[in-house]
């Protein structure tokens, strides 16, 4: 017998929609599954995987389970990953009225009115994920990651599908270098993969220790401290992860041209003035950049 479904209330406005494009971008991540109007994802809680289906009933989130009993304690740590990844808490309104103030970005607040910053809530995964895409193209990032997934990650049968989970840092620590470049990873991403690994295992980083520090700058110091996790690794994950909303992964290209199509910057190289425009945004930056982000994309 399924456990019943549990609700996880939603902050307006909130734009499941834009939630789900963003979600899904024709890209090809095997760790959940966008269908029309719901996500499917696999977690392994507690040494049991388990599966579920996220769909938006207008007020709240509605988690409907699909294997599976989960305890009390599972129940909690899936509802509170799953408002974590959609940031379902925060008000935008203060944002929006930000955005209002900003000329060039004033048209925001209604073209993606809603739109929540999508985060990855797995420490391990979103440093492993920020190392994998380096200096490739998305898609080919994705293959990496499915490969990755599929040779040493977990999976639930359901209906004839297999549903994917991250492998944890004890699987892919007693890797080699060797295995992961099968992966067509090069040997550096390979070596600080293994490296972020270990760090997890020797407990130099979890994310409760990062969350536990006093300051953004205490974090950003730890991680970069870690070999190969340089400065815009450590912002992405801040962001992605913790939701450091002081966190901007200075140097991003994306970012660049968005920044250069709204005239806010001449071009990529105008380091004052993008250092000026976030200053401008403080307490904002990472939705900020979400939603330049999501500026290049245009209508959904």
């Amino acid at each position: 017998m399924l456990s019943p479904s549990i609700n996880i209330p939603a902050h307006r406005p909130f734009n499941w929609s834009e939630c789900l494009w963003y979600l899904d971008r024709e890209f090809d991540d095997c760790i959940y599954r966008v269908y029309p109007y719901k996500v499917r994802r696999a977690f392994h809680v507690n040494g049991q995987n388990l599966l579920v289906d996220i769909l938006f009933t207008g007020e709240a989130l509605e988690v409907e389970w699909l294997t599976g009993e989960p305890g009390p304690g599972q129940i909690n740590h899936i509802k509170n990953f799953i408002a974590d990844w959609f940031d379902v808490e925060t008000d935008l309104a203060p944002f929006y009225k930000l955005l209002g103030n900003q000329k060039e970005l004033s048209y925001m607040p209604e073209a993606f009115a809603g739109l929540r910053f999508i985060g990855m809530p797995d420490l391990f995964e979103a440093l492993v994920w920020a190392i994998t895409g380096q200096q490739i193209n998305l898609r080919f990032a994705y293959k990496i990651k499915r490969r990755m997934v599929e040779a040493y990650g977990s999976a639930i049968g359901f209906e004839g599908d297999k549903y994917w989970i991250f492998p944890p840092p004890e699987v892919i620590a007693s890797l080699s270098v060797a295995e992961l470049k099968d992966l067509q990873l090069s040997a550096k991403k390979a070596e600080y993969i293994l490296n972020i690994a270990n760090a997890f295992l020797d407990r130099t980083l979890s994310k409760q220790i990062l969350q536990n520090l006093p300051t953004f700058e205490a974090r950003l110091s730890l991680l970069t401290g870690i070999k190969g996790i340089g400065v815009w690794t450590a912002n992405y994950v801040l962001m992605k992860s913790l939701n450091e909303q002081s966190a901007v992964p200075y140097g991003d290209a994306g970012l660049q041209k968005a920044l250069v199509n709204h005239n806010i910057i001449i071009d990529k190289n105008d380091k004052e003035g993008i250092s000026r425009f976030y200053k401008s945004v403080g307490g904002w930056e990472s939705y900020t950049s979400l939603y330049l982000w999501r500026s290049m994309a245009g209508r959904v």
